[in-house]
Protein backbone atom coordinates (compact mmCIF):
# COMPACT_ATOMS: atom_id res chain seq x y z
CA UNK A 1 0.00 0.00 0.00
CA UNK A 2 1.42 3.20 -0.49
CA UNK A 3 0.72 6.96 0.68
CA UNK A 4 -0.87 10.17 -1.56
CA UNK A 5 3.10 10.49 -2.49
CA UNK A 6 3.84 7.34 -3.94
CA UNK A 7 5.56 5.77 -1.10
CA UNK A 8 5.37 2.70 0.75
CA UNK A 9 3.18 2.76 3.39
CA UNK A 10 4.32 1.21 7.14
CA UNK A 11 1.32 2.34 8.90
CA UNK A 12 1.32 1.23 12.63
CA UNK A 13 -1.09 2.34 15.70
CA UNK A 14 0.07 5.65 15.83
CA UNK A 15 -0.35 6.42 12.25
CA UNK A 16 -3.82 5.59 13.13
CA UNK A 17 -4.56 7.43 15.73
CA UNK A 18 -2.61 10.65 13.85
CA UNK A 19 -4.99 10.77 11.12
CA UNK A 20 -7.72 10.42 13.56
CA UNK A 21 -6.95 13.42 14.58
CA UNK A 22 -6.43 15.15 11.72
CA UNK A 23 -9.93 14.37 10.04
CA UNK A 24 -11.55 15.67 12.93
CA UNK A 25 -9.54 19.03 12.35
CA UNK A 26 -9.99 19.05 8.77
CA UNK A 27 -13.48 18.46 9.23
CA UNK A 28 -14.61 21.12 11.51
CA UNK A 29 -11.67 23.48 9.40
CA UNK A 30 -14.26 22.51 6.67
CA UNK A 31 -17.47 23.47 8.28
CA UNK A 32 -16.54 26.68 9.53
CA UNK A 33 -15.27 27.61 6.17
CA UNK A 34 -18.18 26.34 4.26
CA UNK A 35 -20.44 27.76 6.84
CA UNK A 36 -19.00 31.19 6.87
CA UNK A 37 -18.45 31.41 3.11
CA UNK A 38 -21.86 30.55 2.43
CA UNK A 39 -23.37 33.19 4.51
CA UNK A 40 -21.20 35.79 2.92
CA UNK A 41 -22.57 34.72 -0.48
CA UNK A 42 -26.10 33.81 1.02
CA UNK A 43 -27.81 35.80 -1.68
CA UNK A 44 -26.79 32.76 -4.05
CA UNK A 45 -27.83 28.90 -3.84
CA UNK A 46 -24.72 27.75 -5.37
CA UNK A 47 -22.63 25.49 -3.40
CA UNK A 48 -19.78 28.17 -3.10
CA UNK A 49 -18.83 27.29 0.44
CA UNK A 50 -17.89 23.56 -0.50
CA UNK A 51 -16.73 24.88 -3.84
CA UNK A 52 -14.38 27.07 -1.89
CA UNK A 53 -13.58 24.29 0.73
CA UNK A 54 -12.36 22.39 -2.04
CA UNK A 55 -10.64 24.57 -4.17
CA UNK A 56 -8.62 25.61 -0.81
CA UNK A 57 -7.73 22.01 -0.02
CA UNK A 58 -6.30 21.70 -3.76
CA UNK A 59 -4.21 24.78 -3.61
CA UNK A 60 -3.26 23.50 0.26
CA UNK A 61 -2.01 20.09 -1.51
CA UNK A 62 -0.38 20.81 -4.39
CA UNK A 63 1.73 23.76 -1.93
CA UNK A 64 2.72 21.22 1.06
CA UNK A 65 3.15 18.26 -1.79
CA UNK A 66 5.55 20.56 -3.38
CA UNK A 67 7.59 21.36 -0.07
CA UNK A 68 7.11 17.74 0.77
CA UNK A 69 8.92 16.18 -2.10
CA UNK A 70 11.14 18.98 -3.45
CA UNK A 71 12.78 20.07 0.16
CA UNK A 72 11.35 16.59 2.29
CA UNK A 73 10.49 19.24 5.03
CA UNK A 74 7.87 16.43 6.44
CA UNK A 75 8.57 13.55 7.95
CA UNK A 76 6.08 10.04 7.56
CA UNK A 77 3.72 11.11 10.90
CA UNK A 78 3.34 14.51 9.47
CA UNK A 79 2.67 13.84 5.88
CA UNK A 80 0.12 11.35 7.26
CA UNK A 81 -1.78 13.76 9.93
CA UNK A 82 -1.72 16.41 7.02
CA UNK A 83 -2.43 15.16 3.95
CA UNK A 84 -4.58 11.68 4.96
CA UNK A 85 -5.78 13.44 7.86
CA UNK A 86 -6.25 17.06 8.07
CA UNK A 87 -6.82 17.43 4.11
CA UNK A 88 -8.90 14.23 4.30
CA UNK A 89 -10.93 15.52 6.49
CA UNK A 90 -11.16 18.94 4.54
CA UNK A 91 -11.63 17.62 1.30
CA UNK A 92 -11.31 14.22 -0.26
CA UNK A 93 -11.62 16.49 -3.23
CA UNK A 94 -7.99 17.26 -3.05
CA UNK A 95 -6.75 14.03 -2.58
CA UNK A 96 -8.87 13.16 -6.50
CA UNK A 97 -7.42 16.60 -7.82
CA UNK A 98 -3.94 15.52 -6.65
CA UNK A 99 -3.97 11.93 -7.49
CA UNK A 100 -4.95 13.19 -11.13
CA UNK A 101 -2.53 15.61 -11.26
CA UNK A 102 0.34 13.18 -10.49
CA UNK A 103 -0.70 11.16 -13.47
CA UNK A 104 -0.76 14.17 -15.89
CA UNK A 105 2.97 15.25 -14.11
CA UNK A 106 3.76 11.28 -15.34
CA UNK A 107 2.84 11.59 -18.15
CA UNK A 108 -0.18 9.14 -18.07
CA UNK A 109 -2.85 10.82 -19.48
CA UNK A 110 -5.42 8.30 -20.40
CA UNK A 111 -5.41 7.00 -16.48
CA UNK A 112 -5.85 10.69 -15.56
CA UNK A 113 -8.49 11.41 -17.81
CA UNK A 114 -10.10 7.97 -17.17
CA UNK A 115 -9.70 8.93 -13.32
CA UNK A 116 -11.31 12.35 -13.66
CA UNK A 117 -14.45 11.56 -15.88
CA UNK A 118 -14.87 7.94 -14.27
CA UNK A 119 -15.02 9.16 -10.87
CA UNK A 120 -17.05 12.40 -11.58
CA UNK A 121 -19.49 10.15 -13.32
CA UNK A 122 -20.04 7.29 -10.89
CA UNK A 123 -19.83 9.29 -8.09
CA UNK A 124 -23.52 11.28 -9.66
CA UNK A 125 -24.35 7.84 -10.72
CA UNK A 126 -23.56 6.56 -7.15
CA UNK A 127 -25.40 9.43 -5.03
CA UNK A 128 -28.51 9.72 -7.30
CA UNK A 129 -28.82 5.69 -6.71
CA UNK A 130 -28.79 6.64 -3.44
CA UNK A 131 -31.24 8.56 -3.56
CA UNK A 132 -33.67 6.69 -5.76
CA UNK A 133 -32.85 3.90 -3.62
CA UNK A 134 -33.62 5.35 -0.28
CA UNK A 135 -37.06 6.92 -1.73
CA UNK A 136 -38.21 3.25 -1.43
CA UNK A 137 -37.95 2.78 2.47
Amino acid sequence: MYDLLGRKNTATAMNYLIVFFGAGLGGVFRFLMSQSVQRMFSETSFPIGTFSVNMAGCFIIGFLAQLSEAKGLFGPELRAFLFVGILGGYTTFSSFAFETFQLIRDGEFLYAAANAVVQTFLGLLCVWAGWVIARLF
